[in-house]
């Protein structure tokens, strides 16, 4: 099973769990059906984005989901006002190692939708320019 596919199952299952997945053929798209601050988020190895990909739900109100550090994700994107560009960069020294990584977060914040992708030389660039929003398996 790969990254992604793991990922779909867990998000599928947090929205079950939910209560948020209908049975049958008329169901709507789950992300419409979520209330409050929430957002999908993925990491992806590579420049464009179909390298392996880990993944998460996370809800913010309050902070749950598959997301190993909700509380505090949850916490950097309020304090943005939910865009993840308003996170202050945190100043720590990254290796000069080329090793892509893309993140693409969408869903809803204060009623405004979400929709945030960017690419970042290496993981330790992104995780000091996006907190811990993308710290999916810390």
């Amino acid at each position: 099973m790969t990254y992604l596919s793991r990922s779909t199952a867990a998000v599928g299952a947090v929205l079950a769990a939910a209560g948020l997945l209908a049975a049958g053929p008329a169901q709507a798209a789950p992300r419409d059906r979520v209330s409050g601050n929430w957002l999908h988020l993925t990491v992806a190895k590579g420049e464009d984005g179909n390298g392996p990909t880990r993944g998460a739900l996370l809800l913010c109100d309050p902070p749950r989901g598959g997301h190993a550090r909700a509380a505090e994700a949850c916490t950097e994107l309020a304090a943005a006002g939910g865009d993840i560009r308003r996170i202050p960069p945190e100043r720590v020294f990254c290796p000069a190692l080329y090793s892509p990584v893309t993140v693409h977060a969408y869903g809803r914040w204060n009623g405004r939708p979400v929709d945030f992708r960017q690419t970042y030389t290496n993981t330790c660039v992104m995780n000091a320019h996006t907190g811990a929003v993308f710290a999916l398996d810390a």
